[in-house]
């Protein structure tokens, strides 16, 4: 081929080439204009200190990400048995009409069928975070021994997962999702932020302090938020309650009691300023929780209890209650259509916990029968035997991927 039949050769493949940049810019600038007429609508807006800020339409939003996990969760809880050893407490419970005593009442209005409305001095929280990027649970055990001082531990239990819940309502379970095509100031005041289960355990805990209604108290804690996108479980944990992951039948990991020596549990606390009488008594930061991260699978089981349900049952039977139940719901139709087989694993998550829970109730009235309670006081050369009456509450949390 002569030099100048290749030169012209060289100009064609070069205008054919400038022409299809061309026709692609072109095209990706209409799909662009697509998604800014169908993704969400903004409105700005001034606040108290005159910045400008974005609010988000509440009929719909905008989600970069898909959401291929779901979390169906259930919730159980029992009150101890009255003890007439120990001393009465006159409380003054949150009242029906103020914030936390509506959220109080909501909460406790989820369905069961075991045990009744009291849930003694535990308290949980169950919470979607913003624009369902997750799922964010928690669950508190206040510390009994404030009785002594007249004090009702509910009180603290209850406002310290109200403020959990409120935090987590308004916060991502990862990385805030904005409108690829946005401008980056834009993208800069999208609402809200990634919160970790620790972030969010020092926000309530602050909460606590702040709230005048509490005077004083201490509780356990344990946190944890799903990410409906990526499966990523992250879990912050300090005091005896705690909880386990269930994989085929078999507990791949569980949470390690936190505790300062026997029966004695790490806690967040409020205590009164002055007298010298609570000099001695055990304040923990939220900084001292255990921190914990892993990715769920199809099919997991995440048992979140207080110590009302360790004390008195042992890990391999509640990971044979979580299959006996698993295997029971198993024999349900194969034909089922996705709203059916979701309310099949809605159904399953309550049935789990409920049944932890009875179990539990029927272990701690046990005295001749060995319980995890009773190992432990062993092992810190102490003398009690059977079960360990306390209140219990067990959420139960089953994952579900569609590929």
């Amino acid at each position: 081929m002569s030099t100048t039949a290749i030169r012209q050769v060289h100009q064609l493949v070069k205008h054919q080439h400038q022409r299809f940049n061309l026709s692609f810019t072109l095209s990706l600038l209409s799909h662009q204009s697509n998604l800014k007429s169908t993704s969400r609508n903004y409105q700005r807006k001034d606040n108290a200190s005159g910045k400008r800020s974005f609010s988000t339409s509440p009929t719909s939003f905008y989600t970069s990400l898909p959401r291929p996990y779901r979390f169906h969760v259930g919730a159980s809880w029992a009150g101890k048995p009255p003890d007439p050893r120990l001393k009465e407490v006159k409380s003054h419970p949150f009242p029906s009409d103020s914030e936390i005593g509506r959220w109080r009442d909501y909460t406790l209005s989820r369905p069961k069928s075991s045990g009744g409305t009291n849930i003694g001095e535990d308290f949980f929280y169950i919470q979607e975070m913003r624009n369902r990027s997750g799922l964010s649970i928690g669950i508190a055990d206040g510390v009994g021994g404030w009785v002594d001082q007249g004090i009702d531990p509910a009180l603290f239990a209850q406002t310290l997962m109200f403020h959990a819940s409120r935090y987590s309502k308004s916060s991502w379970a990862g990385e805030p999702e904005f409108d690829p095509t946005q401008d980056y100031e834009e993208r800069e005041e999208v609402e809200g932020w990634e919160l970790r289960p620790e972030e969010c355990m020092e926000l309530a805990h602050a909460g606590v302090l702040r709230e005048k209604a509490v005077s004083m108290g201490s509780s356990t804690a344990c946190i944890l938020n799903f990410n409906a996108s990526s499966g990523i479980l992250r879990a912050a944990n300090l005091g005896d309650s705690g909880f386990c992951i269930i994989r085929s039948s078999s507990c791949v990991y569980q949470q390690r009691p936190q505790t300062h020596y026997f029966n004695c549990p790490k806690q967040l606390a409020k205590l009164p300023i002055g007298p010298r009488g609570y000099m001695d008594a055990n304040a923990d930061s939220p900084r001292d929780a255990n921190i914990y991260q892993t990715r769920v699978r199809d099919g997991d089981i995440i048992i979140v209890y207080t110590d009302g349900l360790s004390d008195n049952v042992f890990t391999s039977e509640i990971t044979s209650i979580c299959s006996l139940v698993s295997r029971q719901f198993a024999l349900s139709p194969d034909n089922m259509g996705i709203e059916e087989d979701k309310l099949n694993d809605d159904r399953r998550a309550q049935a789990i916990a409920d049944r932890l829970v009875d179990y539990a109730q029927m272990c701690m009235m046990s005295k001749t029968r060995a319980s995890p309670f009773e190992r432990a006081a062993t092992r810190a050369a102490k003398y009690y035997r059977g079960g360990k009456l306390d209140d219990v509450t067990v959420l139960a949390v089953i994952v579900r991927e569609s590929y």
